[in-house]
């Protein structure tokens, strides 16, 4: 009961500033930052962005230039540096226009649908025994028969294991070649088109992310997860890590990616609150 207790407590707390005025919880004084996270773990989600973060084999890969590095004729040290790169690459945002014409872009993505109680689907076994495995209704249900029913507002965290692999763009994707003729090689697990359709039709999710480059597994042709999904202006986390460190349910995500006016996606930075 505690830990229930402290999540409703923080997740009142990450979204104290949005909604209705009214709907807000009273406060008697306003929280320090310190105060909201005493009992809390931080787990961070993210691969971070170097000349090793993978990208989609068609996308511009990152790159950081060095502007500055060093002592200035004033006196003090100073560094600068200019970065370019695909907004899909590395843990990233996948924002609701990428696969569905006038829907969410990655800056209009409400905050309410970035932040909330989260839960992990752990199917790394299934996973590990096909690297093209694809998450099915029934890893949702038999969920569900230990969990309870995936609450209404969840984010939805599907843990492959594939993360392991991570920088090894061939074990990883697959394939370490780069270019069109490079995508028949592709190779991680996904979520089903029929696992998306449930999710819809019967859930009611914030958002989903995976730890592999795709919602959609790697041979799909269509991607008709990402269709399925962004369509209902659902959008998706990729490349996520350490969600090994993450328990089934009872823990909180914060994922703020880059405010990219018209962007299909974004560059991320997600973490998980744990109770301690």
């Amino acid at each position: 009961m505690k830990k229930l207790l402290n999540l409703s407590l923080m997740a009142s707390l990450l979204l104290g500033g949005c909604g209705n005025p009214a709907e807000r919880p009273v406060n008697t004084r306003q929280l320090t930052l310190s105060e909201m996270l005493v009992n809390s773990r931080i787990v961070d989600l993210s691969h971070d962005f170097s000349d090793e973060t993978i990208y989609w084999v068609t996308a511009k890969e990152f790159d950081l230039e060095v502007v500055a590095a060093g002592q200035t004729e004033k006196g003090y040290y100073y560094a600068a540096n200019n970065l370019t790169g695909a907004e899909h690459g590395g843990t990233h945002l996948d924002a609701p226009i990428h696969f569905a014409e006038n829907k969410q872009t990655a800056d209009q993505v409400p905050i309410e649908n970035l932040v909330g109680l989260a839960i992990r689907i752990d199917i790394t076994e299934r996973a590990s025994e096909n690297v093209d495995y694809l998450v099915s209704v029934e890893d949702f249900t038999r969920w569900e028969e230990t969990n309870g029913q995936i609450a209404d507002g969840s984010i939805v965290l599907l843990h492959t294991g594939h993360a392991r692999h991570y920088p090894d763009k061939v074990k990883y994707l697959g394939t370490d070649q780069r270019g069109s003729d490079a995508v028949q090689d592709l190779h991680f697990p996904g979520l089903s088109p029929e696992a998306a359709k449930w999710l819809v039709d019967n859930r009611n999710i914030k958002a989903i992310g995976i730890d592999t480059p795709s919602i959609d597994y790697g041979q799909s042709q269509y991607f008709e997860s990402h269709v399925i999904l962004l369509s209902q202006n659902i959008p998706a986390f990729e490349n996520l890590t350490n969600l090994d460190q993450l328990p089934s349910k009872d823990f909180a995500v914060v994922a703020l990616p880059m405010k990219i006016k018209g962007g299909s996606g974004a560059p991320l930075r997600i973490i998980a609150l744990l109770d301690q």
